[in-house]
């Protein structure tokens, strides 16, 4: 996994905070996501990447 969550979160000016709420997940979960402590399970990773308007993919795609 690389920083993109990070990056495009900060990018569409969501907070930890926010983007936990709108995803229905702790903050915690957010931040240890973004420190890859932990994976998201596919629904949350669906719903991650839908509040940012973007793919599963693009977060946490191949980069090949």
């Amino acid at each position: 996994m690389n920083e993109k969550l990070k990056e495009l979160r900060e990018y569409h000016g969501i907070s930890q905070s926010e983007l936990a709420r709108r995803v229905g997940v702790g903050k915690t979960t957010v931040s240890e996501i973004e420190r890859r402590d932990r994976l998201p399970n596919v629904m949350t990773a669906i719903r991650i990447a839908r509040a940012l308007k973007t793919t599963v993919e693009e977060i946490w795609g191949d980069d090949r």
